[in-house]
């Protein structure tokens, strides 16, 4: 491989590695209320996050009153992590449902009322893969490491788009399921209607008989 051609392979590895799927963001929470997050993650995707109250007096202890309850649950429900009056923590799992998962932020009342800030990093994917053991188990060199970060990162979005291909089938069928429903009911909304035009018309004759003037 030339070197022009290996500086090229570089260039989409690094490209494509910061295509990860990964969300990094800073959260303000006040007292008394909670924040929550969605992900949409896929079946068998791998997930990890963690999450830290920023020290608003860099230098000292943090406050008691900056404590936090956070818990993450799946499209269903069901919890896969529950932090209880913490500072900060970590989660890790594997989706067994696909569709969006929740991480919620919640903070006791405090009078008078604490803004709280968080730091919170979720990564899902390939994002999600702890890349430095991989390196040391397998002790690759470094190109080949970035070869493996690039065909998984493809092979993500390739499944990724076979994802979103099926979410879309599904809701093309709820369309047409919805388009048949509504054209059911349209039907029946026409024939009520046109049997009570036909019964005023039958009343209105009879009535005009009874009195004689037809």
């Amino acid at each position: 491989m030339s070197r022009v051609n290996l500086g090229l392979v570089l260039i989409i590895v690094e490209l494509m590695l910061e295509t990860n799927i990964g969300e990094s963001m800073r959260i303000e929470l006040e007292s008394g209320k909670s924040r929550c997050i969605s992900e949409d993650i896929k079946t068998n995707a791998m997930s990890v996050g963690k999450y830290n109250i920023v020290n608003p007096n860099e230098g000292y202890p943090l406050p008691d009153s900056h404590k936090l309850t956070a818990r993450v649950t799946s499209p269903y429900g069901n919890n896969y992590h529950l932090g209880d009056q913490v500072d900060s923590g970590t989660f890790a799992f594997t989706a067994a449902e696909g569709g969006d998962y929740t991480t919620c932020f919640w903070a006791i009342e405090q009078k008078p009322p604490v803004r709280i800030t968080i730091d919170f990093d979720w990564k899902t994917g390939v994002a999600a893969k702890d890349w430095s053991k991989v390196a040391k188990k397998g002790q690759v060199e470094t190109m080949e490491l970035e070869l493996k970060k690039l065909y998984d990162t493809v092979t993500s979005i390739h499944e990724e788009m076979f994802y979103l291909r099926e979410r879309e089938e599904e809701m093309q069928q709820l369309n047409r399921e919805t388009n048949s429903k509504m054209a059911t009911l349209s039907f029946f909304s026409l024939v009520v209607c046109l049997s009570v035009a036909g019964l005023k018309m039958w009343h209105l004759k009879t009535f005009f008989e009874r009195k004689k003037l037809l």
